[in-house]
């Protein structure tokens, strides 16, 4: 027997009312547009363009900025899915296609569905490092964000007037409905947006580690400090041959192990913050950059290629700035946490430096270039 299709003015729930839907729109396009403003910064530092620039100081405000685009991220889900919830059963209203500029807003309602959804998926198998595709998530993941933010742009812009129309109008008493109330449904979405957070702010916000049962990596690995990628996984030995090359327009200077600790040593307490959105405070103690460069005879504040010993990784090369070379809290990390650094941390020596993604923090340095 053929069921019948069921029309949009048959679904009567209070959560398919307008108000509700302008409402959880509304915070999603706060939670989205975060996301997606905290990710481009995140992009822009791993990927700089000649007109871009972005300060030593503070030296937090990286695991802050990462921090709030993972959390924006996980809190879009349950409001997308509200959303969705609520306005699906236009998806039944008659005709199909009224006109050519209805049949566009309905193509750019697709565009956004499939963009948000693989923007939030991907981006949530990335905080779990569980990559199930063959492309290269940041480029793939930063193309799409620029699709899903212009459609909702779109979107906003077509439905503006019903959404002025129904955040402006006064409160009225509700109607008998089906299923939850109004206000019911908002308060479900807000309570299961909140959960998520909470269950998953303690990678960042570290007084919520107690209560965040799904934070990750925080407190786990070698001298109390997370691990994304192990020395063996690198590929990473050590010999005692191992000298640091530092190469600058007066020539290259090799270091021993024995000869960088000799040099003066700074202690500094610095974030690793990781683009999954963890990060979490180590005391870190080597040579500053500033200190290394004069040691060499150049000015601090040139930048720098900074080269490791791992061959196959995506980041084994990465750029210091100047504004980071000629901070006194970059170092050239000898040890961590009072002991000498674990293989997995760098050993013989590592990049730290302030308000500086993970990826871009390298470990097992062997050169350091004047570019």
């Amino acid at each position: 027997m053929k069921l019948p299709i069921p029309q949009e003015d048959q679904f009567k729930a209070a959560a398919h009312d307008e108000r509700v839907t302008s409402k959880i729109g509304l915070a999603l396009a706060v939670t989205f547009t975060t996301c997606f403003v905290t990710g481009l910064i995140s992009h822009l530092i791993q990927h700089p363009p000649t007109w871009f620039s972005w300060p030593s100081r503070p030296a937090g405000l990286y695991r802050v900025t990462q921090g709030l685009h993972v959390i924006s991220g996980v809190a879009s889900i349950p409001l997308l899915l509200a959303k969705l919830w609520s306005v699906y059963p236009k998806l039944f209203g008659r005709p199909l296609v009224r006109s050519l500029p209805h049949a566009l807003e309905r193509l750019s309602i697709l565009v956004l569905s499939g963009a948000a959804f693989f923007e939030l998926t991907t981006g949530l198998l990335n905080v779990a490092q569980n990559y199930p595709w063959g492309f290269y998530f940041p480029q793939v993941h930063y193309a799409v964000a620029w699709l899903a933010i212009g459609s909702i742009l779109v979107h906003v812009a077509v439905k503006l007037p019903i959404i002025r129309r129904a955040l402006s109008r006064p409160t009225t008493e509700e109607p008998p409905a089906e299923g939850l109330s109004r206000r019911g449904f908002l308060l479900t979405a807000g309570l299961a947006t909140g959960v998520a957070v909470v269950a998953t702010a303690g990678a960042t916000v570290p007084f919520l580690r107690g209560v965040s049962g799904l934070s990750w990596k925080t407190g786990k690995g070698p001298q109390d400090l997370p691990v994304n990628r192990t020395a063996a996984a690198a590929g990473v030995t050590w010999s005692p041959a191992w000298r640091l090359s530092v190469v600058t327009p007066r020539g290259t200077t090799k270091f021993s192990l024995d000869e960088l600790r000799a040099l003066p040593q700074t202690t500094a307490e610095l974030p690793i913050a990781c683009v999954e959105g963890w990060s979490q405070s180590a005391t870190w103690r080597g040579i500053s950059l500033p200190t290394l460069l004069k040691a060499v005879g150049e000015p601090p504040g040139m930048p720098l290629r900074v080269s490791s010993s791992e061959r196959s990784g995506l980041y084994g090369v990465s750029v210091l700035p100047g504004e980071h070379t000629a901070d006194e809290l970059t170092l050239l990390a000898l040890e961590l946490n009072g002991e000498v650094l674990a293989p997995d941390h760098g050993f013989p020596c590592r990049i730290i430096a302030p308000n500086r993604p993970g990826v871009l923090q390298t470990k097992w340095v062997t050169k350091l270039e004047a570019l």
